[in-house]
């Protein structure tokens, strides 16, 4: 069997003996190199020619954005982010993620070696997926999306949303896991500033989302923020899952709102797609509208079929704009999809699916 060749960079020596430990662990990968600083990495992935690289942010002589960038222009390749848990790491991870990195482990700022032994299934499990990825795709959707496609989103948003026609009953749920946060991106910024509101789920660890939302707020038309519990959903706005908590929407008299509270792990995840899914099919029904954007595994794929049989329409994207296709492709083999689409189409397939109820929905 092919070993999956991995190379780490990390100024830490401790963590770089961690990782090359756990890495070789496996029996389906080997550490073929480690480097303590990006020019030493570039000239081992030059020599050895490694599957993936996981890649440290803070790091001498040259942070790991700046390499990040560069090995993309130049060299696209798997990379999986070894950030910290801390508000900078969490910013500085969503422009690794902008720039083409596959996916991230959040390390922890204290009990360092305790604390990535602890997360050493997480990390192999993520090897695997970036050791499966064309790169060139993501690389490709990363150079299309700019605010040139919707020039709109530069201007000043208004305060109050505009209603021209989409009713304040329709609610839009998106699920998204590995590669979720750009193609997220993807379909908020085509979003008009009266769309109907939106409720995400990403997997995602605390912290992130904060950083994940306030990016997303800064480029998109609609009002996008972490949600709170209690949030009444309001037309032209979209509220993301804080990390480490479930997330659902619930019915308050007249009004959509959202429920955030601490639960069990549903599919292995906090938030879970399947909890916020879930609670469309039982409480929004023929108002919803379902996204499914790319991910590992199958959360929200049971649930997603619920929601079709409550009445809602629902969208998947597909398998060649995917950066990993197991979460749509579970959705679409359990009967959830009206409509498979590529990721750039898809915003606007849901805003054409709106606008033909408009005379029976008009507020």
């Amino acid at each position: 069997m092919k070993k999956i060749r991995v190379v780490v960079v990390d100024d830490s020596a401790l963590v770089r003996g961690l990782l090359a430990e756990i890495i070789n662990r496996q029996k389906d990968m080997e550490c073929v190199g480690a480097a303590n600083d990006p020019i030493v990495a570039r000239e081992m992935i030059r020599e050895l020619n490694p599957d993936v690289i996981t890649l440290d942010i803070e790091m001498p002589k040259m942070d790991g954005i700046d390499f990040l960038a560069r090995l993309m222009r130049l060299r696209p390749m798997p990379v999986v982010m070894i950030s910290t848990l801390t508000e900078r790491g969490a910013d500085v991870t969503m422009k690794a993620l902008e720039l083409g990195a596959i996916d991230f482990v959040a390390k922890p700022r204290i009990g360092l070696a305790d604390g990535i032994s602890e997360l050493a299934g997480q990390i192999v499990e993520k090897v695997r997926i970036a050791a499966s990825v064309r790169v060139h795709r993501s690389v490709k959707l990363n150079t299309q999306s700019s605010a040139d496609l919707v020039p709109e989103v530069r201007r000043p948003r208004s305060t109050t949303p505009v209603l021209m026609g989409f009713s304040t009953e329709k609610v839009i749920f998106i699920g998204a896991s590995t590669g979720g946060t750009e193609a997220i991106k993807e379909v908020l910024m085509r979003m008009p500033a009266d769309s109907p509101g939106i409720v995400i789920t990403q997997h995602m660890p605390p912290g992130f989302t904060t950083s994940f939302a306030a990016r997303l707020n800064g480029i998109c038309q609609i009002t996008v923020s972490e949600a709170v519990n209690g949030d009444r959903i309001l037309p032209g706005h979209a509220y993301i899952a804080p990390g480490g908590k479930q997330f659902r929407v619930d019915k308050s008299g007249a009004n959509y709102v959202c429920v955030v509270e601490d639960g069990e792990l549903v599919n292995r995840h906090r938030p879970s797609v399947e909890v916020l899914f879930k609670s469309a099919a039982r409480v929004v029904g023929r108002n919803a509208f379902g996204v499914m954007l790319t991910g590992m595994g199958n959360d929200g794929a049971k649930a997603m079929r619920e929601m079709k049989d409550a009445g809602s329409y629902n969208f998947v994207q597909d398998e060649a704009s995917c950066i990993v296709f197991g979460m749509p492709r579970e959705a679409i083999l359990h009967g959830a999809a009206d409509e498979v689409l590529p990721l750039l189409d898809i915003a606007g397939a849901l805003l054409s699916k709106l606008g033909s109820t408009l005379d029976r929905y008009r507020v």
